[in-house]
């Protein structure tokens, strides 16, 4: 899948295009996931880019989708650091992106519209439910950021007890609890350093960058419950691995990253099913490419 120059023409005017931005973004395997997607679909003249953009750059890229060739455009995917820096460049937003203040997907309407919302939360609860996770009594969040926003609102649905937030920054611990009190959920935070105590809940959720968690790798518990990790490049981490080998169930990055681009490829190309099957086979057989990619 080719990187395209935004204001660049298809030479068939029946094609469609989307992309993922962000930054760092050589990384993200999104556009060989949503290439499975239009393979498995038969979308022939589809196809799924990836741009390098900043903050500063975020604002010229989203107006060319209104510009010459805008209608050619079917969404966006984005990453950090631009989940909330891209609110106020849309037309509206959806109450589930509303619902945290991030933006993970772009629509563009055939009108030009561009309306925002957030697959995140729902990729969170349908990979849980992948694997038997359909409620729980308690959890414990690792991060505070755009993600653990969302874990939380996933958790909203499945957790009917407390959920214990640890903030790697402490300013951030008093947003995820306002966080909690607009989706109903018990959100109590507590030191980052601290966090080796919580690990027995029945569910955690690290949502933090790669090597942050790794610290806690020597403290995981005997008898463990389930872990989601969200990250996928390393994979395993440490606590994953060190998870996995007290016999817990565990949960990376990819299960995350495959239901919330099965939601995108069904918004943006109106398909009633995203192909799952055809896309973690894709995501599962990319890592050491991507990694090799990368190091270039």
């Amino acid at each position: 899948m080719h990187d395209l120059d935004p204001d660049g023409e298809f030479p068939d005017g029946g094609r469609r295009r989307a992309a993922v931005l962000g930054s760092p973004v050589a990384h993200s395997l999104s556009p060989l996931l949503h290439g499975a997607a239009y393979a498995a679909l038969g979308l022939e003249h589809w196809s799924y880019g990836r741009f390098e953009v900043d903050e500063r750059g975020l604002a010229c890229f989203v107006a060319r989708l209104g510009g010459r060739s805008g209608s050619e455009w079917a969404g966006l995917s984005l990453t950090m650091p631009l989940k909330r820096v891209v609110i106020p460049l849309l037309d509206g937003i959806t109450g589930r992106a509303a619902s945290v203040e991030a933006v993970n997907t772009v629509i563009r309407h055939s009108d030009g519209r561009l309306t925002g919302d957030n697959t995140d939360i729902p990729g969170m609860v349908e990979a849980l439910r992948e694997r038997g996770v359909t409620r729980v009594e308690s959890a414990t969040v690792l991060g505070a950021g755009a993600t653990a926003a969302s874990a939380v609102a996933a958790l909203a649905q499945i957790c009917s007890g407390p959920v214990t937030v640890f903030a790697r920054v402490p300013g951030r611990a008093a947003e995820l609890r306002g966080w909690g009190e607009r989706l109903g959920v018990d959100v109590r935070t507590e030191r980052w350093e601290h966090a080796d105590r919580s690990l027995s809940a029945p569910l955690v959720i690290s949502t933090t960058p790669k090597g942050a968690a790794d610290c806690f790798a020597g403290a995981v518990p005997a008898a463990p419950g389930v872990l989601f990790d969200v990250v996928y490049d390393p994979w395993p981490t440490a606590l994953a691995a060190a998870w996995a080998g007290r016999g817990g169930p565990v949960l990376g990055g990819l299960d995350l990253l495959v239901h919330q681009a099965a939601r995108q490829v069904e918004l943006m190309t109106g398909c009633g099913r995203a192909p799952l099957a055809a896309m973690r086979a894709a995501g599962t057989a990319a890592p050491a490419a991507a990694v090799a990619a990368v190091a270039r």
